[in-house]
C-alpha cells in the first residue's frame, strides 16, 4: 500500500505539474484561436497518457526508494532479517508491482498516440476532416505504396485519376507504377483474390526492375482487381499520420515500408524500440532502487528525493543520448534504445550483490 501510494502520487502529480506550467504559458494562445475553456481542459486530460508514459519509470523509482528507505529508517529491515526473512524476499512484492507497471506502460504506449491526436484536434493544431470528398492528395499506405489521387467521393465510393506507386530496389523487388482513370469500391464484391474490393478501370501497369530497357514491362487493362489497394474510402479521407501518432504495429509497418523503399529509418527504429524499452526499465529501476535506498540507512526523506531525482536525470539523459547515437548510426538502433536498460541493469545487479541480505 505504501509503494502504491507513492507510485500514484508521482505518476499523476508530475504530469499535472507539467500541465499546469504549460497551461499558464499557452492559455491565452488557445483562447485566441477560439478554443473554449472546456475544450482546453479536456485536451489536457488527453495529454495525460503521453506524460504518464514518460513518468512511469520515475514513479516506480520514487515508490521503491521511499518504501524501502522507510523500512530501513524504522529498523523494520533489521527486524525482518532477525526473523529469518532476507532482504530479497522482503522486497519481492515490489518487484511484482514493477512488473505490473511494465504492463501498464505497454498499454499507455498504445493509448498515448490516439489521445495525442485527439488533443491536437481539440486545440485546433490539427484539422478535423469531416467532409465526404477529397481532391488532389497523396496517401502513404503500408508496404511501401504511395497513392496519388485526383478526387475521391465517399457517397459513390469512387476515385478518379488514380496513380499507385511502390519504389523498388532491384529485380527481386521491382518498382511498380499502376495508373487508372477510375476506381470503384464494393463491399460485396467476390473475386478469386481475397481482400480485392477495388476495381480499377482503364489503365496501365509498369514494372521497373533496373536501368536496362529489357528490365521494364508494361501492360494495359480495361478492368483490374488487386489486393494492393486495401484501404476503404473512409480510410483514404483521413489525414496522414505522423510517426508520433502511430501505435506500435502502425509504426513498425511504416518503418518496413520506408526500409523497402531505401529510405533511412534509423530514427524511427529507435522510437519503435523505445516503446518497449521505456516501460521495461520499470523492472530494472525497481531492482536498482531497492538496494540504493538502504545504502545509507540513517538518511532521511531528503536522501530519497535526491537519489531519485539524480537517477531520473541520468536515465532521461541516457535515453536522449540513445536517440542521438541510434539516429546517427553510431550504434544499431535496437542496441542504442536498449543501452540505458543495460547500464541500469548492470548497476542494479551490482547493488543487489552488495546489499546485506
Amino acid at each position: 500500500r505504501e509503494w502504491l501510494r507513492v507510485f500514484l502520487i508521482t505518476l499523476i502529480g508530475f504530469p499535472i505539474l507539467v500541465i499546469v506550467i504549460d497551461l499558464t504559458d499557452k492559455l491565452d494562445q488557445y483562447l485566441s484561436r477560439g478554443v473554449s475553456r472546456g475544450a482546453v481542459a479536456m485536451s489536457y486530460v488527453f495529454d495525460l497518457p503521453e506524460k504518464m508514459f514518460m513518468v512511469l519509470p520515475v514513479a516506480v523509482l520514487f515508490a521503491t526508494v521511499f518504501t524501502v528507505g522507510t523500512l530501513g529508517r524504522h529498523s523494520e529491515l533489521t527486524a525482518a532479517k532477525a526473523s529469518g526473512i532476507s532482504f530479497h524476499r522482503l522486497v519481492r512484492p515490489l518487484f511484482l508491482a514493477a512488473c505490473l507497471a511494465f504492463v501498464a506502460g505497454l498499454l499507455l504506449g498504445e493509448i498515448a498516440p490516439v489521445a495525442t491526436s485527439h488533443r491536437l484536434e481539440m486545440l485546433g493544431e490539427k484539422a478535423i476532416r469531416s467532409t465526404t470528398s477529397r481532391y488532389n492528395f497523396v496517401y502513404r499506405a503500408d508496404r511501401g505504396w504511395v497513392y496519388a489521387i485526383r478526387s475521391l467521393e465517399l457517397r459513390t465510393r469512387e476515385m478518379n485519376d488514380v496513380l499507385l506507386e511502390r519504389e523498388g530496389t532491384g529485380p527481386a523487388y521491382p518498382t511498380i507504377i499502376l495508373a487508372a482513370q477510375r476506381a470503384v469500391y464494393s463491399d460485396t464484391l467476390r473475386t478469386a483474390l481475397p481482400g480485392a474490393r477495388w476495381t480499377l478501370l482503364r489503365g496501365t501497369i509498369r514494372y521497373l526492375a533496373g536501368s536496362q530497357p529489357q528490365a521494364e514491362a508494361a501492360f494495359e487493362f480495361d478492368s483490374l482487381r488487386s489486393r494492393t489497394l486495401r484501404e476503404r474510402p473512409v480510410d483514404l479521407l483521413a489525414e496522414p499520420k505522423s510517426p508520433d501518432e502511430m501505435r506500435y504495429a502502425e509504426l513498425r509497418r511504416y518503418i518496413e515500408a520506408l526500409s523497402r523503399s531505401g529510405s533511412n529509418a534509423k530514427k524511427l527504429q529507435v522510437e519503435l524500440a523505445l516503446k518497449i524499452a521505456i516501460p521495461f526499465i520499470c523492472l530494472l529501476v525497481a531492482l536498482f532502487g531497492a538496494p540504493l535506498a538502504i545504502s545509507t540507512p540513517k538518511s532521511g526523506a531528503a536522501w530519497g528525493v535526491a537519489a531519485s531525482l539524480a537517477t531520473t536525470f541520468i536515465v532521461l539523459l541516457m535515453f536522449q543520448l540513445a536517440k542521438a547515437v541510434g539516429s546517427g548510426g553510431v550504434l544499431p538502433p535496437l542496441l542504442a534504445a536498449w543501452l540505458p536498460n543495460i547500464l541500469v541493469g548492470v548497476a542494479a545487479v551490482y547493488l543487489l550483490r552488495k546489499a546485506p541480505t
